[in-house]
């Protein structure tokens, strides 16, 4: 693949990222040995931006696939496709990534079938090959390549949680909200707001995160207050926007859904 075509996939402007704790040190010393990495957390806690943010600073490419349960291995390794010559073979995402050195982000590795996702073990371990059992080729795996998958524990069940063949072939990181500083920070950031409406907005979320499991199945992420606040920066109504954003996406409960509004008309009273 030529040069121009891996500059596609490299992150041209810093993602913006708040660090919590040690996350960035830690992630680098995994990348240094190319350890597969394993993040995990609930929605909107700043996964997938904490992968664009270190592919960005360590300049390598990022190739991200949203997995989903209808993804089969050959949505992630490649196909053989008709066309007007006969037969030609397209690789996979993950193909792609293990021939020119990128970051490979697995995004909710959970959705995906087990089947599927059988064809990453030789990639995670000393062998770091894949096999394209139907081109009868074996790809050795860049030296700059990494695989990075992410899932949300909390959607965990029986039906849908990583084998412990997949889990213990990589390095692992747990992601949470941050704590009411940071977000806040990350909010004001994120929309352009002021600090004061931000810090109030993470109330709001934190009274909805003590309502998980009581009610709720997630809390209200931090995508979303970024999301609320976008709205009252355009002019929206603050409490307006805070229905629109924390409140109708995230429950049809009428109870929960009263509490929630409530709580946001005591905040921003």
């Amino acid at each position: 693949m030529s040069d121009q075509n891996i500059e596609q996939y490299k992150i041209t402007e810093e993602p913006f990222y708040e660090a919590q704790e040690d996350e960035l040190a830690l992630y680098e010393a995994a990348y240094e040995s190319r350890l597969p990495v394993m993040i995990k957390g609930p929605t909107g806690c700043g996964k997938s931006r904490f992968i664009e943010h270190m592919a960005w600073k360590l300049g390598k490419p990022l190739i991200t696939v949203a997995c989903n349960e209808d993804m089969t291995a050959s949505d992630l390794v490649g196909r053989y496709l008709l066309d007007a010559n006969g037969t030609r073979w397209l690789d996979g995402p993950l193909t792609t990534a293990a021939r020119i050195g990128a970051i490979c982000y697995l995004d909710e590795i959970v959705e995906a079938r087990q089947d599927t996702t059988v064809v990453i073990h030789p990639l995670t371990d000393h062998r770091r090959t894949l096999p394209l059992d139907k081109k009868g080729e074996l790809i050795e795996a860049h030296a700059d390549f990494q695989l990075v998958i992410s899932y949300n524990p909390g959607y965990q069940s029986l039906m849908k949680d990583l084998k412990q063949s997949t889990k213990q072939r990589f390095t692992g990181l747990d992601f949470d909200y941050p704590d009411s500083k940071v977000e806040t920070a990350i909010v004001s950031k994120e929309a352009g707001i002021d600090e004061e409406t931000a810090a109030k907005l993470v109330k709001v979320a934190h009274t909805a995160r003590h309502l998980k499991g009581h009610g709720l199945d997630e809390g209200i992420s931090t995508r979303l207050l970024v999301y609320a606040a976008t709205l009252i920066n355009k002019g929206i109504d603050t409490k307006r926007a805070c229905k629109m954003a924390l409140v109708t996406p995230i429950t049809d409960d009428n109870d929960i859904r009263s509490t929630l509004v409530h709580s946001i008309d005591t905040i921003f009273a």
